[in-house]
């Protein structure tokens, strides 16, 4: 299975007011591990860089000003996820800017049915608790000291590793694939129970094995207990 782990850093909080994306990251996974492939584009927001987004990322004016701007590049983010599900910390504020760009660019919608939201899926796992990338990045021991701002690129492989946990570990599958699984536990397991092989195991015992054995009771007499019957 395809998925793709992604953020995005924009200009502030809300598309409508004309805040803008201006960094993608994404991380490809399959069958829950990452394989290399990375989709990473700053973006010419086309408006001025708030101070208070500019805190967050570091991305300002003179920065972004010959980077492309999303009409131009939208397609290619489109080409890189495909069909795949979005793994998105708060996902419905990355997909509101997505889906807003995309707009924009006339390029289609990202259905709302394809993303996975991990800020939800963390705090139906442990409710109470905080679930910000950071507190997960604690809770699991995942290494973030380099993330001294936000980056939408080192946001996503971070988000990859926490998902990974979340969903039950880093651990691999050992090749263990849903069709061999599925046939593992084809029929009722609930009608179970042991019966004899249709073919009888070899013996395991050599006929030096079985002399030995044989001349080891002799010795020991009439007495011994395997010369008596029940």
């Amino acid at each position: 299975m395809r998925e793709i782990v992604l953020d995005t850093e924009t200009t502030g909080f809300e598309p409508s007011e004309g805040h803008r994306i201006v960094e993608i990251g994404a991380v490809e996974l399959l069958n829950h591990m990452p394989t290399g492939e990375v989709y990473h584009q700053y973006i010419n927001p086309e408006r001025m860089m708030p101070k208070e987004a500019f805190d967050v990322h570091g991305l300002g004016d003179d920065f972004l000003r010959d980077k492309p701007v999303f009409r131009h590049v939208g397609q290619a983010f489109l080409d890189f996820v495909g069909d795949a599900p979005l793994v998105i910390h708060n996902a419905s504020f990355d997909m509101k800017f997505l889906n807003a760009e995309l707009a924009w660019a006339n390029l289609p919608a990202l259905p709302a049915s394809r993303a996975v939201d991990t800020l939800l899926i963390a705090r139906r796992k442990f409710p109470g608790s905080p679930a910000s990338l950071d507190a997960l990045c604690r809770r699991f021991g995942i290494d973030n000291s380099v993330r001294e701002k936000h980056g939408a690129l080192l946001d996503s492989e971070i988000l990859a590793e926490v998902y990974l946990e979340l969903i039950g570990g880093r651990q691999p599958d050992f090749g263990l694939s849903s069709e061999q699984q599925k046939t593992q536990s084809v029929g009722p397991t609930t009608d179970w129970r042991p019966r004899p092989r249709p073919t009888p195991l070899p013996s395991r015992l050599t006929n030096e094995d079985a002399a030995a054995h044989a001349a080891f009771v002799a010795g020991m007499g009439d007495g011994a207990i395997w010369t008596k019957r029940g």
